[in-house]
């Protein structure tokens, strides 16, 4: 027995440190009877960094300092100095741990997957800490974020972007005609880390119904049958009335040859039925046909449920797939630790459930460990928990086993055997040469934030551990959450710990429990709870009423922590349907943390394990009281340096954490892996609908001093299920996630169109329209299709006046329609409710008070057909040439006086949309640049010109990029055709790219990729080969020649600019100053030769081109001409 404890000191903090976040230094001091000096220092980027420094008094101290470290340039090693220091007392310790800058937590959220042609993306980029709280700084110059289409071009990049409460909403227009694909928004949050966000463009047209098709996830080879369902839903939740066709496939592991068709692919049983009133069609496959126990065929069954829609015939397919398996029961062990102390129950939970796993109820699990066995019953959901005493337990190391059926010994190489899978666990004894011990006893369920949780602790502690002490003072840590008691043991027995259970400590809480014994032996004991993924801010919507009319008034009710700022969406359940898209929820929040866990002292390349100081023992001395202790390897015995370790922690300690190492063996320490870094409104007589978003809100607001926000909003004209969900960040509460809700817009009598996404003019398509009546009586209705100018219909069968649709039942109208116009033309059609005594059949029609009409206004695109080649001649005069497209002629006739007279009156001319093929585009894309040039200069841009010009600019280079090969250079169709890059269009995409830099972001890279291009072209002699062609030679102004050629591209690079000292510039002057003197230049030659040389500062050469210009015009009294022949 000791007379006085020995005094002692332990200090703990975080083996990875990160910057500029909130850390904690827990420091202990016991059986202290001197005032002694406690010190911490951190030698951290060439400084030392006081962390504590402090006078202690008192007998015993156990207290957390919180500190945070500076952002550093990289991750970097740090040195921890600890000291005590006293009249009669000194302890020293160095350590290294690691520092790394905290990242911030960055994700992207579009209003919804997939986007048409012409429609406009709308993004948020959201930015926190690793706290969850938002980062409240502009974005930095690497983290701007950028958009790459499909080709990987970098289309377009925002400057300036600043976070409000670390949100950010920012839009993209995309073209009519743009490249279509995976289109992906980049955010850099460093030099080599970035976040992606994909998108789809495609043209397509919503589906109204999504079909589901129903099957277990797994099957076991001795299963004698397989159910099936198929069953069809509107989006706004009705069943669909049509014939479901539904093929079951195993398919053959390996392919046969394309000789014997789809029989050799794969054995398939296939039927048809009618859904039934559920939208449903069920049945039950027999597995004999599929051969389940046999080999050569793949450990899965696919299905494909197909509905075709009464009326419409619209098919729709679902999918699903089943696995195999041969095993027919396993068996795994849960909440084990992976420790035992002998004395202490060895608690754990079995598991026993079927190759599906589905639990098995009522089946017996024997349980072996160390030759001793015991049975156990699982309950209900196939588990048992069991407890195992450990106090005839000596072994250093034992093997637990479950068993459910001995194992079948059979083989075959055609066959598969069933198996019954055991589970086997190797635990290790812990260390203690008193014999005491702490267990934390684990808990199964996941713990719920917003409440404390109790956790049991088991312990042993030996009177010779104790010793005359009565009091032990008990320790505990749960990651920022720690803590004391003292404890009056017993021999052994429990004690309960209570902590509150918040966002904090999620998804993972790692608890630490420990006590210094007089002897100064470290007890400990450590666990995991699995913590609910909750965020710190709370966040509930709700749309009062849920349920409402089309064009009917609704309130989107929000409630969160005061002074937040919270960004709403609501989407069509049509487009989730089109593209699933992974939900933002807190576990997806959460898998944005960089790190889940640390697990021992390494991380990537960094491996901070420290040597045991304490002097190795000769093998004599490691018997002690009946055990045999081994030597120190991985396999061997745990104590608390383990624990201590495997919770990534560094301790500084005067106390015993380490086992005894054996002399002369197992010099050197295993390596642990490390862990990488994750990285209502009542019912109107007539509703005419004709808004149908996609995106329906799109917000962003700021809640007041209670925590409430409502918008009042009005339902679209859809009929269907709108999901909307909301996030919210705050500088109090950090970042919250409220579930999704929904609102169904519904009436129960409502005509809808079946439209395909586009049709070209003058081809006839066939335009259906569906009445659908829920009202709880037959009615009679009437159908008609409002006439235009802008097509031709006549309806595919003869019209009646009216129609009989009883409960739940819909009739089909259609209209063969070819389009006369071009672009969106209207389609309006109408269905009335008929105040009408003709029964249906012998049911009663039963009339609605004053009528019920509906009426749907949709757009559908009229595209022009395409000509791949055409030959134009542009006379003096206005006649048309034959070839014009019917429809597409415009004249404009103007006499101005003033050269830029048309930028000042009639801008709206000047200004134009870039359109067509990549000749086409550029031609329309640099004017743009020069009007904005010119007003801004002459002081006269206003904010409304600018913006659209500026976005006549951004979608001219998006759509330009469409006609971009690999190698940089351009052409009139692009890659897709086989085309080569023309020199022509390259040079004039260089500078039309490099003079619209000062008004939208063009991606550098794209000036040089052409300029590169280019530079390869040139000659020898200085001259520039032309590669390529043109279909519009007053692009070149009708000259082929290579003087020509390289005049225009010497003015594309002079007006980059780059300087003429340049050897590509240089080489090129050297070969028009060749050509110059040459009389058989072309006059349209002659003036881009002196518009070259006047660029390059050549005013001799330029002057003289001037004079030959001067020479050759054909004058006519005030008036001057040059005779210029195209070809």
């Amino acid at each position: 027995r000791q007379e006085q404890p020995d005094k002692q000191y332990m200090v703990l903090l975080p083996f990875l440190i990160h910057t500029d976040s909130p850390e904690k230094v827990c420091v202990q001091l016991t059986h202290l009877n001197e005032s002694v000096t406690l010190s911490a220092t951190l030698e951290y980027q060439g400084e030392n960094r006081s962390l504590i420094d402090d006078v202690v008094s008192e007998k015993d101290v156990f207290t957390c300092i919180p500190f945070s470290l500076p952002k550093s340039n990289s991750t970097s090693v740090a040195f921890l100095t600890v000291m005590v220091k006293g009249a009669t007392l000194q302890f020293r310790s160095r350590k290294s741990v690691l520092v790394k800058n905290s990242e911030s937590l960055v994700f992207v959220q579009t209003d919804k997957p997939i986007y048409k042609p012409g429609q406009t993306v709308l993004f948020r980029i959201v930015s926190l800490d690793k706290d969850f709280y938002p980062l409240l700084y502009c974005l930095v110059t690497l983290s701007y974020p950028h958009l790459q289409d499909p080709q990987r071009n970098r289309v377009y990049q925002w400057q300036g972007v600043e976070l409000e409460t670390g949100l950010a909403q920012l839009s993209f227009p995309l073209t009519s005609d743009p490249i279509q694909g995976t289109y992906k928004i980049v955010v850099q949050k460093s030099f080599s880390s970035y976040v992606e966000h994909s998108f789809s463009v495609k043209e397509y047209v919503l589906p109204k119904y999504e079909v589901l098709v129903k099957l277990p996830k797994m099957i076991t080879i001795k299963d004698k049958e397989l159910p099936v369902s198929v069953c069809g839903l509107y989006t706004y939740g009705k069943p669909v009335p049509g014939l479901v066709h539904v093929q079951v496939c195993r398919k053959f592991s390996h392919s046969a040859s394309n000789c014997y068709g789809k029989e050799a692919e794969a054995v398939c049983e296939e039927f048809t039925r009618q859904v039934n009133a559920r939208g449903c069609a069920s049945g039950v496959v027999r597995t004999k046909i599929f051969q389940l126990q046999r080999r050569g065929y793949e450990m899965s069954i696919e299905v494909q449920g197909k509905i075709t829609e009464d009326g419409t015939g619209i098919e729709m397919t679902g999918t699903g797939s089943c696995g195999i398996t041969p095993i027919m029961s396993k068996i795994s062990f849960d909440l084990l630790d992976s420790l035992y102390r002998p004395g202490i129950p060895l608690f754990g939970k079995v598991k026993l459930v079927d190759g599906t796993d589905a639990p098995i109820a009522n089946e017996t699990i024997t349980i072996s460990v160390d030759s001793v066995e015991g049975n156990y019953t699982t309950d209900e959901q196939g588990q048992s928990w069991f407890s195992i005493d450990t106090t005839t337990f000596t072994q250093a190391s034992l093997e637990i086993r479950a068993d459910h059926k001995p194992e079948l010994n059979c083989y075959d190489s055609e066959w598969i055997t069933p198996s019954y899978e055991h589970a086997m666990r190797r635990i290790n004894r812990f260390y203690s040469p008193s014999k005491s011990f702490l267990k934390i006893e684990p808990k199964p369920e996941t713990l719920t934030c917003g409440s404390p949780t109790e956790i049991q602790v088991h312990y042993i502690f030996t009177p010779e551990a104790i010793g005359e002490q009565k009091k032990i003072v008990i320790y505990y840590l749960v990651r920022i959450i720690c803590g004391y008691f003292d404890l009056w043991p017993e021999t052994y027995g429990t004690f309960q710990l209570t902590f509150p259970v918040e966002a904090t400590i999620a998804p993972l809480a790692r608890m630490l429990v420990y006590t210094i014994l007089p002897s100064g032996e470290v007890i400990a004991s450590s666990a995991d709870f699995q913590v609910e993924s909750c965020l710190p801010n709370k966040v509930r919507l709700s749309f009062v009423p849920k349920e409402g009319l089309p064009a009917s008034n609704t309130r989107l009710q929000l409630h969160t922590s005061p002074r937040s700022l919270c960004a709403l969406r609501a989407v069509d359940k049509s487009v989730l349907l089109m593209k699933p898209e992974d939900e933002l929820s807190p576990s997806s929040v959460y898998d944005l943390l960089p790190l889940k866990e640390i697990r021992g002292y390494s991380f990537k390349d960094y491996y901070l394990e420290e040597d045991n100081i304490n002097p190795c023992v000769s093998l004599d001395n490691i018997l002690l009281n009946g055990f045999v202790y081994i030597p120190i390897s991985p396999d061997g015995e745990g104590d608390a340096y383990d624990i201590l370790k495997e919770l990534g922690l560094k301790v500084f300690t005067s106390s015993k954490i380490h086992k005894p190492e054996i002399c002369q063996h197992y010099p050197g320490h295993v390596m642990e892996r490390s862990y990488s870094e994750h990285m209502g409104a009542g019912n109107p007589t007539e509703t005419v609908r004709k808004y149908f978003p996609e995106t329906w809100i799109w917000d962003i607001v700021s809640v007041n001093s209670e925590g409430n926000a409502a918008l009042d909003v009005t339902i679209p004209d859809t009929i269907t299920e709108w999901k909307a969900n909301a996030f919210c960040t705050s500088a109090d509460t950090g970042f919250g996630l409220s579930p999704t809700v929904s609102l169904r817009a519904f009436q129960p009598f409502f005509v809808e169109l079946t439209l395909p996404y586009s049709v070209v003019r003058g081809e006839s398509f066939t335009l259906k329209a569906t009445v659908f009546n829920y009202l709880a009586a037959c009615i009679r209705v009437s159908v008609s299709l409002a006439e235009s100018t802008h097509f031709l219909a006549t309806p595919v069968e003869k019209q009646e006046e009216s129609y009989c649709i009883c409960v739940n039942e819909r009739k089909t109208v259609a209209w063969a329609v070819t389009p006369r116009s071009l672009g969106q033309v209207e389609f309006s059609v109408s269905t009335e409710a008929l105040q009408n005594q003709q029964p249906c059949g012998n049911i009663i029609v039963e009339t609605p008070e004053k009528g019920r009409k509906d009426t749907v206004i949709r757009q559908l695109l009229v595209e022009v057909c395409g000509l791949l080649s055409l030959s134009m001649s542009e006379p003096v005069s206005l006649v048309l040439p034959e070839t014009v497209v019917d429809g597409s002629a415009r004249a404009y006739f103007s006499v101005l006086g003033d050269i830029m007279g048309t930028a000042m009156q009639n801008l709206h001319q000047l200004l134009q949309m870039p359109f067509g093929c990549g000749e086409q585009n550029m031609v329309l894309f640099a004017p743009n640049i020069y009007v904005l040039d010119y007003l801004n200069k002459t002081e006269q841009l206003s904010e409304e010109v600018k913006s659209k010009a500026i976005g006549y600019l951004v979608s001219g280079y998006q759509r330009q990029l469409k006609y971009k090969h690999w190698d940089g250079s351009y052409s009139t169709f692009g890659p897709r055709y086989g085309q080569v890059g023309n020199t022509w269009l390259t040079a004039f995409v260089l500078k039309s790219f490099a003079q619209a830099r000062p008004h939208i972001f063009i991606d550098e890279k794209h000036i040089q990729d052409a300029l590169v291009w280019l530079t390869q072209k040139q000659k020898e002699n200085g001259c520039f080969r032309s590669s390529g062609t043109l279909l519009n030679n007053a692009m070149k102004g009708g000259v082929n020649d290579e003087i020509t050629l390289t005049a225009y591209i010497i003015i594309a690079l002079l007006e980059i600019p780059l300087p003429v000292t340049h050897s590509v510039v240089r080489n090129a002057l050297f070969c028009l100053e060749t050509a110059a003197d040459e009389k058989e230049n072309h006059v349209y030659t002659k003036a881009l030769m002196a518009y070259a040389f006047a660029l390059a500062g050549k005013e001799e050469k330029r002057k003289a081109l001037l004079g030959s210009l001067e020479k050759e015009a054909v004058k006519k009294g005030e008036c001057s001409w040059w005779d210029i022949s195209f070809f």
